[in-house]
């Protein structure tokens, strides 16, 4: 068998390099060694191959939005995505054919119901792309052309999100065509409502393939990361979807990526989350880290028994919960002096909308003052605007200009205007 990390740019394999020294990499084997004596839970055998894996498995890696890897135990053993490969796909269509139009499709609602259950709403539509009746339908929504088209299509993107070429178990592929039954019907279903675009078989097999696709936990700590961040792969540089289209998937992630347990996931963990039957999990924490985890044995909804573990004591003992929040707001204001009638006022970070509020009402302060008749605005320690913080500043600049205040902006790098 092929070293898992072959096929990566040199660039994904420099960075892929472990950080062996950290103290991140005790707070995972701290994890690893409460998780892995827990027993309960059974490997998945609705799919013939899967039940051959070794129980005992466990693996976990995360990778922070700057590409730094960290990862222990069985790290580097494939295993298949099965519904991991969900959230990707649906980004996938999502960016070629629109939010709406998707939706038309597929619904966004929590089912409540296991993973592979008749869910349909009102209007015919499965009730969200990460359970497999929808998921089949977000499948043959991306893409068009000769048969096998899309589904390399789809590797290529999946690839595109692990840094590394992604390839088929096709062993596990012929397992599930052989078992797919249940699958199949749904395919049916939607199409009978109107909703799955194509041929079912079609669209039944591209996602049989692409739920065998091969991974490691690094694989999964890396797309993870992508859509932490926004859609760029922090190892190789490369854009793979837009920051709108990762907000998306992360949103549907949160509210379905956990099947019937996603509630109970999102108050204990509040992590964005994908599992597989495999016994993968991987998590997007928004703006910090991505995080796989391999563990076979699975609970009775189809999670990883020690991977839901694992993930909720890193998220409780380090703060990674999506809701948890500072102290104190971080101030974008990295120094204000005054020589004379001038203020000068020194900003770093991101400036988003909070951050542009806190900037704006420290310069409203300045129409009252008469003492200060210049004001210039340095952005050199700046990393970026968002669209809403670039709109509220400038809004500040004409009203001191209308108040007489002369301003200057000194933007060396061109963050304010992207």
């Amino acid at each position: 068998m092929d070293h898992p990390l072959n096929g990566h740019s040199r660039n994904a394999e420099a960075h892929r390099a472990m950080e062996d020294d950290s103290p991140v990499m005790g707070v995972l084997e701290k994890i690893q060694a409460e998780v892995t004596g827990m027993s309960d839970g059974e490997v998945a055998d609705y799919i013939p191959e899967l039940a051959h894996v070794d129980p005992d498995t466990f693996g976990i890696a995360a990778v922070s939005p700057h590409g730094r890897v960290y990862a222990v135990g069985e790290s580097e053993r494939l295993f298949t995505m099965q519904s991991i490969s969900k959230p990707f796909v649906y980004a996938l269509a999502v960016e070629e054919r629109g939010l709406d139009d998707v939706h038309e499709h597929v619904g966004a609602e929590p089912s409540g119901e296991p993973f592979n259950a008749i869910s349909l709403d009102e209007r015919g539509r499965p009730e969200n792309p990460m359970i497999n009746a929808g998921a089949i339908v977000t499948t043959s929504l991306v893409g068009a052309g000769e048969q096998g088209a899309r589904f390399e299509h789809i590797r290529s993107v999946l690839s595109a999100f692990a840094g590394r070429e992604l390839m088929v178990d096709e062993q596990v592929h012929r397992s599930e065509s052989e078992t797919g039954h249940r699958n199949r019907a749904l395919g049916y279903l939607s199409l009978s409502g109107g909703v799955l675009v194509g041929p079912v078989e079609e669209a039944v097999q591209d996602y049989f393939r692409q739920c065998s696709l091969s991974v490691t936990v690094m694989d999964l700590a890396v797309m993870a990361v992508t859509l932490a961040v926004g859609g760029v792969n922090p190892l190789t540089g490369e854009r793979v979807v837009s920051q709108r289209t990762a907000r998306h998937a992360l949103s549907i992630m949160s509210s379905c990526g956990m099947y019937d347990r996603a509630g109970e996931w999102g108050l204990r963990v509040g992590i964005p989350a994908k599992s597989g039957v495999s016994g993968g999990i991987l998590a997007s924490a928004p703006g910090a880290f991505g995080v796989g985890v391999f563990s076979p044995p699975l609970d009775d909804a189809g999670n990883s028994v020690r991977g839901v573990a694992a993930l909720e004591r890193l998220s409780d003992d380090y703060d990674l919960h999506m809701l948890q929040t500072p102290s104190e707001p971080p101030s974008p204001v990295h120094s204000v002096s005054r020589s004379g009638g001038t203020l000068d006022v020194r900003l770093c970070g991101e400036i988003d909308f909070l951050a542009a509020e806190q900037v704006v009402s420290r310069l409203a302060e300045v129409i009252d003052d008469s003492r200060v008749r210049t004001v210039t605005v340095e952005l050199e320690k700046v990393s970026g605007f968002s669209d809403a913080a670039r709109t509220l500043f400038a809004a500040e600049l004409d009203e001191l200009a209308e108040a007489g205040v002369d301003t200057a902006v000194s933007d060396p790098r061109g963050v304010r205007h992207g």
